[in-house]
């Protein structure tokens, strides 16, 4: 049997804020089949949408902030195994992440997490690289390290066709 690959598209946002003088790191920490884990405010690729929209979205749904990408991180693949109760053979699972930086926007106070998302952090790269055990996806150090290097891309690197906020069926749709 001939499967299509197709990986699953998701966005993050690597935010960066001095507090106190120092330079810190917005993380969500959430509840996963595998216990408390940190990430970047990330999350899936919804129809309709571009990355850069996705990324905005997440971050306000995931941490409360509003945020507004600038410039793309990178572009990053990672693949893992998770196993599944009663089947012999683990999911395969890609993900294809698109990271971006920006600008923090205001903070909407009392606003509900995304399930499963149990609070915001602000750790430091020194933190968050010692807390590797805890990180949801290898991606969370990688586009940090990344950012930290001075990496930025223009946002126009990636082109969303105006087919993609069509509606199926309509002139533009695929």
């Amino acid at each position: 049997m001939n499967n299509r690959w197709k990986p699953s598209v998701t966005v993050a946002a690597v935010i960066e804020k001095v507090i106190d003088g120092v330079p810190r790191f917005l993380l969500v920490e959430e509840e996963t089949r595998d216990g408390l884990k940190l990430n970047n405010p990330a999350g899936h690729l919804d129809p309709g949408e571009s990355p850069v929209q996705a990324c905005a979205r997440e971050t306000l749904e995931e941490a409360a902030w509003h945020f507004k990408p600038t410039a793309i991180v990178g572009v990053y693949l990672s693949r893992f195994e998770r196993a599944v109760p009663g089947q012999d053979q683990p999911l395969d699972i890609t993900y294809l992440r698109f990271a971006f930086c920006g600008e923090l926007g205001e903070h909407v106070p009392g606003q509900a997490l995304d399930e499963g998302i149990v609070r915001t952090v602000w750790l430091t790269a020194d933190e968050i690289r010692a807390s590797v055990p805890m990180h949801r996806s290898p991606l969370l150090l990688t586009c940090l390290e990344d950012y930290l290097a001075g990496k930025r891309y223009p946002l126009e690197l990636v082109t969303t066709d105006a087919s993609v906020h069509a509606p199926l069926g309509q002139p533009g749709a695929q």
